[in-house]
């Protein structure tokens, strides 16, 4: 009865371990989550009265597809002031959220048996859409001791006739590992002369700690040209519910076939979300940001802290997101059974590794207070030591 493309697909197992967890606590379980990839914060009150005020003045309407145009002129002011790239208006749409911005492109750019090179760990979505789409995703294996990072050398290894595009996700999720420009144009030179495409998946980029962030279409003209930015506002300002993602290519023909897309699925993003981004994009919300980013940094030096002082794990600080990938291969190679038994035995929740293509790790979300941190972290070095 269904279709070949949707029996490919795979529920998010970020999505349905956090789902378990609510459940769990419904019920009245003890039950910690480091499972979810969502700011605790509140959505900073700026943006919250743009959305109120939007209301009262009816702004309740359908909109153009892309955006209202004053939205996508504050998207390309953004993207000029922070990453130096320059886009116009019209290379802009909006999504609900950057997923969809990403099924957008997917379904529009990949064809049956194309391949799209992912380094793994991965985010569970870029497999799932690609395959959906009817093409191939060849993995490339990074790990904790190459800070993991696809490197120039294993992208020219993985590349054949059939690759379409590189997905490239700085910083990243699962592990918040950082590209830094050295790394990217590096790997420009790798591309410069093909065809690919690169989708640059830039949600972190303003969770960055010790480090810069470079954008990827930054690096040269010809990255510029072949690459796809991709970003959205739920981490930075913790708008997760209020649904926002964008995407940028100076490539007209591919942002016109995303465009009709979208019109025949979802059409414009609610107008609401549309006008509070506004502030969240032209720095009247950068004190905010900067007060969660100060705050995650802390959490992510107690949490890393705590970690590496359980024999049999480690972890590698991340440079930039709020999760941590901790190598449990000291304990267990099966991440499943590991996270379901300490989920039973200890009432934390926590993501396997194996959802995000890497066996032999689980990714734990520093999202969340420090005292429900200090009381997680201290349930699993009993799981552990048991």
């Amino acid at each position: 009865m269904l279709t070949k493309r949707v029996k490919r697909l795979n529920e998010s197992m970020t999505i349905a371990i956090s789902t378990l967890a609510r459940e769990l606590k419904a019920e009245g379980k003890d039950v910690l989550s480091f499972s979810a990839g969502e700011p605790d914060f509140d959505t900073p009150q700026v943006i919250k009265d743009e959305a109120i005020k939007a209301l009262n003045e009816g702004f309740t309407k359908y909109t153009a597809v892309a955006g209202i145009p004053e939205l996508l002129e504050a998207i390309s002011n953004k993207l000029k002031r922070d990453n130096n790239l320059e886009y116009k208006p019209s290379d802009i749409i909006t999504s609900n959220g950057a997923k969809q911005s990403l099924f957008n492109l997917t379904q529009a750019l990949i064809e049956q048996g194309d391949e799209v090179i992912i380094p793994a760990p991965y985010w569970v979505t870029y497999p799932e859409l690609i395959r959906y789409s009817g093409g191939i995703p060849v993995t490339i294996e990074t790990d904790d001791k190459s800070g993991f990072k696809m490197s120039a050398r294993q992208l020219k290894e993985a590349i054949t006739e059939r690759t379409k595009m590189v997905i490239l996700t700085t910083p990243s999720n699962p592990t918040g590992s950082l590209y830094s420009k050295e790394e990217l144009e590096e790997i420009a030179k790798v591309l410069k002369g093909t065809d690919i495409f690169v989708c640059s998946d830039e949600m972190y980029e303003k969770l960055i700690y010790d480090k810069e962030f470079t954008s990827v279409a930054s690096i040269s003209e010809d990255m510029y040209k072949r690459t796809i930015t991709v970003n959205g506002l739920s981490k930075s300002v913790a708008m997760t519910g209020w649904r926002f993602g964008y995407l940028a290519t100076p490539n007209s023909e591919l942002i016109s076939a995303m465009k009709k897309l979208q019109s025949q699925s979802s059409s414009n993003i609610n107008s609401i979300t549309q006008k509070a981004a506004i502030p969240a994009l032209d720095g009247r919300a950068d004190d905010d940001i900067e007060k969660m980013r100060v705050e995650f940094q802390k959490r992510r030096d107690l949490a890393c802290d705590l970690i590496n002082n359980i024999n049999g794990l480690s972890v590698v600080k991340p440079d930039g997101a709020f999760y941590l990938f901790i190598n449990i291969k000291g304990v267990s190679n099966d991440s499943m059974k590991f996270s379901k038994e300490l989920l039973a035995q200890k009432g934390v929740a926590v993501i396997p590794g194996i959802g995000f293509g890497s066996e032999g790790y689980i990714r734990f979300s520093f999202a969340t207070d420090e005292k429900s941190i200090v009381e997680g972290i201290k349930r699993i070095k009993e799981f552990v030591s048991q």
